[in-house]
């Protein structure tokens, strides 16, 4: 796989999603201060463009898709930002902690609730090959926004095509059906010059028989400007070595904010490739399985292994999801 040429030195990861059908949310601020403006990419918009994407991807296109690595990051590339901004929770019911397999470097997720429901792998072409990532059904206006990593959706420079979303998945399995995105939505930092700290972006998918994803298998919270050092959750579908994209992996454990050349959150974590996108969860449940999502599996250094960072969600990230909750 090619290197980036920018301001990243390596490859990318892909990973899981979120909550269970039915549970209601509330917004804590109706107006949050918006970041800069987000870009988006217009996807399959037609009833006719979407069953072409959903037949493109067939059992063996999605055995055989490639997991976008985990993105390394050369000494000195980054520049950390300062982020601004008032806290802002979109909330599940029963957000309370609840810390049973803490912490936890890097295993099968066994214990239930809405996650297992929720979180999926995200499959498209990538420069004319098929890939995966992972990504989670968040709370929303529209009832049909995903969150995942902006890498997961435009990277070196190309919008990713025949973008789908498989909530659910397990064992090649695809309980919940396959979602196809008619917009994908990430930062202008990552847009323009694929800045690690701004690595987040999000999708707006069309019904599926009739219904909309959110109302066939729930949403989760989310929470912007919610600061660092945090008992927290990582869930995602790594596919490299020693996964194999199969079920659905998870970290748990206090995190840190990046003492190197970010200003994003580390967690000891050992997912491998696929798990991008995948979900971070603040306050987390294990009897619910429903949290706060705050940030996004990204990127790691390759001097420093078993260790997954994801990007802070500030303002910019909550321009991402305003913007996708509404289309």
């Amino acid at each position: 796989m090619r290197h980036p040429r920018r301001t990243a030195v390596g490859i990318l990861v892909a990973a899981g999603t979120l909550l269970a059908a039915g549970l209601q949310a509330t917004t804590a601020n109706a107006t949050p201060a918006p970041g800069p403006a987000a870009v988006h990419h217009v996807a399959a918009t037609t009833a006719q463009a979407q069953d072409k994407v959903r037949d493109f991807w067939t059992p063996e296109r999605m055995r055989s898709a490639t997991p976008l690595d985990l993105l390394t990051v050369a000494p000195g590339a980054v520049s950390a930002p300062k982020h601004r901004g008032k806290a802002s929770t979109v909330l599940p019911t029963l957000p309370s902690i609840g810390i049973k397999s803490f912490p936890q470097a890097g295993g099968p997720w066994t214990g239930g609730g809405a996650v297992v429901k929720t979180s999926g792998r995200v499959f498209f072409t990538f420069q004319g090959r098929t890939a995966s990532c992972s990504g989670n059904a968040v709370t929303s206006k529209n009832a049909s926004t995903v969150i995942t990593a902006g890498h997961c959706l435009k990277y070196q420079g190309s919008w990713h095509t025949n973008w789908v979303f498989v909530p659910g998945y397990h064992d090649g399995q695809r309980p919940h059906g396959t979602w196809t995105a008619t917009k994908t939505v990430t930062t202008p930092q990552w847009a323009e010059s694929e800045d690690i700290n701004y690595d987040v972006g999000a999708a707006v998918v069309s019904p599926l028989d009739g219904k909309r994803l959110t109302d066939v298998v729930g949403a989760q919270g989310l929470q912007f400007n919610g600061g660092y050092n945090k008992p927290m959750y990582a869930f995602g579908f790594p596919a490299a070595s020693p996964y194999d994209g199969s079920k659905l992996i998870y970290c748990s454990g206090n995190t840190s904010k990046d003492m190197f050349f970010s200003n994003d959150h580390g967690m000891a974590c050992n997912m491998t490739g696929g798990s991008s996108g995948g979900p971070w969860f603040a306050s987390f449940n294990e009897a619910t399985g429903t949290g706060l999502q705050t940030s996004v599996n990204s990127f790691g250094y390759t001097f420093l292994p078993n260790r997954m960072f994801g990007p802070y969600f500030g303002n910019e990230a909550e321009s991402v999801y305003e913007q996708a909750q509404t289309a």
